[in-house]
């Protein structure tokens, strides 16, 4: 049998409000034309089919190359 004494006392009290900060105000986002649509579609095939870059690794530090 369980008791009173067994509940967890986190669950006994109500969630704090979100922060003020959590909520955006303001200005709505312009929804996209289908001109930008379809051109961000293009860039997304083309950099899902391309290589990525590779950085040149150095094995020198930062205070060595200063």
């Amino acid at each position: 049998m369980s008791s009173n004494r067994d509940v967890d006392n986190a669950l006994a009290y109500p969630e704090p409000p979100a922060s003020p900060l959590w909520h955006h105000h303001g200005a709505k986002a312009r929804p996209l034309t289908d001109a930008q649509r379809q051109r961000n579609r293009e860039l997304l095939v083309l950099a899902q089919h391309r290589p990525r870059p590779r950085c040149p690794r150095t094995t020198e530090t930062l205070a060595e190359a200063s």
